[in-house]
């Protein structure tokens, strides 16, 4: 485990599938790639078009019809470049002077004829936004997703969570191996069934913000999900309500908080309901307690005008685990040495099988999300303990740890600070730069080079994509839609209109503007991901929920090394990518994933 986490059982995979050649699951897409979700009037309008022999290389002709069938534009492509990654021959189309609302087809004339449907509207991501936040409603675990809420997914309730077992590694005197707590609720972290408190907090950190950054933008969004109209408070802030009332279970008597709440190896492909595997809150660490004081804090703020009381809990519970945090500040995650030391200690002597897993004697085999760094998890909890309450000792705090990750917020004089559930050093900064605590000269350093970049050697016209560094695991939010939304920021703070057309770049990109010609996002556009590694979405009876972000093209192939998913032979970086339920390593799905991706089309849309 590294930036990672794997979430699947080899031995189960590859007894419970067939894997044959899966090349057909990436069909041939043709060779535009558009934005297939569409645009505003006065967006940038672009595709890329792909030669698909180089030996036969011309100018194209291009136009585009209207749904009467009517031509609406005429223009050529660009000269030939090569894309960087794959050295593949590819063409610009621009055809930004067409602003007419409607429905449109796209047509390409060079080696062959092809075409691409899009449209232009007023507000092009208000229903891509809206159901990557109703994704969320279908995570939730310890409940029925009914109707008329699931809007055609319905499913039993699973996981009640309300008979968890304390494991050995998180035993006290207060609290022993095999006692018994309560923690229902949250959201299932991603294409299994675990609880996991570190991604949940960065999860958590990324939405609140995003609503701080377009309040009237989130306030006016209907997810239509059983808090609708039954309170004052936002959908947006309810739904995420759901999860940090789970997170409040999770914290011990003594102020620490649980890793995880998880079975001891993951469920197979089956429905929530059933599965039958006990669960276990495992090992409290520095890590995920600073997460949670950090989440806690942040909320405190956020839904003060909507939920005072809550928010007094939450502000105790954020400077209790913070104590905590820095009475314990090295207890890591360690799940080899921690198998290793109570897998066979808790439990009295001669105690077998049942009564093992009863006392928390159990060796757990889900995912790690291991950190052995908490230098940044101390920045962004101070940060947010600073902004809550205001007290002087919690900003000396932030100061000295600032410094302690200064290697990290600068790297040879340029920021560099990937926003991931294992850094959330940038988390913290942007709260400092959106509260006015600090100024914008890194984040603008950083991002200064992406400028011009798309225009100079993208084949997709994106600041992302265009180096074999840019793919790896879960790429398409922590690369791509997370780049988008520092230019969203960097926008906010200076106006630079190129900030704001490089924002859309990335969405351009994920929607199908890209090496492979997928819309990365189940339910949208025409060549959508449609077989995600999503336990819920395999086992629905309706089909793939909508809404979920792929993490994309990953030439790592784990699940290549581990379960013998096929890839083409020597595919480049940024096509590394199969549309194919059982490679978790390019099309699964997580909570952390989702958030940048509507973080991203809910600031641009609010642009609009």
């Amino acid at each position: 485990m590294s930036h990672f986490r794997f979430t699947q059982n080899a031995a189960f995979l590859a007894c419970a599938f067939v894997l044959v050649a899966c090349n057909h699951f990436n069909p041939d897409n043709g060779p535009i790639r558009l934005n297939q979700v569409g645009f505003a009037p006065d967006q940038e309008k672009t595709a890329t078009v792909v030669i698909s022999n180089p030996q036969i290389i011309k100018s194209s002709n291009c136009y585009i019809l209207n749904i009467a069938g009517d031509t609406v534009w005429r223009g050529e492509a660009s000269g030939t470049m090569l894309n960087p990654v794959s050295g593949k021959p590819c063409q610009i189309v621009d055809f930004s002077d067409l602003t007419a609302c409607g429905e449109y087809t796209l047509y390409v004339e060079n080696d062959q004829m092809s075409n691409l449907q899009f449209q232009i509207s007023n507000s092009p991501y208000r229903e891509l936004t809206r159901q990557a936040l109703r994704a969320y409603y279908h995570q939730r675990a310890s409940m029925a997703t009914e109707e008329p809420y699931a809007e055609g997914y319905a499913r039993p309730a699973g996981h009640p969570d309300d008979h968890v077992i304390v494991h050995a590694s998180a035993a006290t005197d207060e609290r022993p191996a095999g006692t018994i707590i309560s923690s229902p609720g949250g959201w299932y972290d991603a294409g299994d069934y675990n609880k996991y408190i570190v991604n949940s907090g960065f999860t958590m950190g990324v939405w609140l913000m995003a609503y701080e950054f377009n309040k009237a933008y989130y306030d006016t969004l209907y997810l239509n999900i059983p808090e609708s109209q039954m309170n004052k408070c936002p959908d947006m802030l309810s739904e995420a309500m759901y999860n940090l009332r789970w997170m409040m279970t999770m914290q011990d008597l003594d102020g620490g908080v649980y890793h995880k709440l998880t079975e001891p190896a993951f469920e197979g492909f089956i429905r929530p309901d059933q599965c039958k595997k006990p669960r276990y809150v495992v090992m409290k660490t520095t890590a995920a307690t600073l997460d949670f004081a950090a989440t806690m804090a942040l909320a405190a703020r956020v839904y003060e005008p909507y939920d005072p009381d809550f928010c007094k809990e939450a502000k105790e519970a954020a400077i209790k685990a913070y104590a905590w945090a820095v009475e314990h500040p090295e207890v890591y995650y360690d799940q080899p040495k921690m198998n290793a030391q109570f897998a066979s200690t808790s439990c009295p002597d001669g105690a077998k099988n049942e009564e093992m897993k009863q006392c928390g004697e159990v060796e757990i085999t889900t995912g790690a999300y291991d950190d052995f760094d908490v230098n940044d998890e101390f920045y962004w909890a101070e940060v947010e303990l600073y902004l809550l309450t205001g007290d002087e000792q919690y900003k000396a705090n932030v100061k000295d740890h600032a410094g302690a990750i200064a290697n990290t917020l600068a790297k040879d004089g340029k920021y560099y600070l990937p926003s991931t559930w294992g850094n959330v050093a940038e988390l913290a900064y942007l709260e400092l730069l959106l509260q006015g605590k600090t100024d914008a000269d890194a984040l603008l350093t950083y991002l200064a080079p992406y400028l011009d970049e798309a225009d100079t050697i993208s084949v997709f016209r994106s600041p992302y994509g265009n180096r074999e560094s840019d793919f790896f695991w879960g790429c398409n939010s922590e690369g791509c839609c997370w780049r988008g939304v520092e230019c969203l920021y960097a926008y906010r703070l200076t106006g630079d209109e190129q900030y704001r057309i490089n924002a859309q770049r990335c969405l351009n990109y994920i929607l199908g503007q890209n090496a492979t010609g997928y819309c990365y996002v189940t339910g949208f556009g025409s060549r959508p991901t449609s077989h995600p590694h999503h336990r819920l979405s395999y086992t629905n009876p309706h089909g793939t929920i909508p809404g979920f972000l792929a993490g994309g093209p990953n030439p790592a192939q784990q699940d290549r090394i581990t379960d013998g998913v096929k890839y083409t032979k020597n595919v480049p970086a940024d096509e590394s990518y199969l549309d194919f339920q059982p490679s978790y390593a390019s099309n699964e799905v997580t909570i952390n994933w989702n958030v940048t991706l509507f973080a991203l089309t809910a600031g641009i849309d609010a642009l609009e």
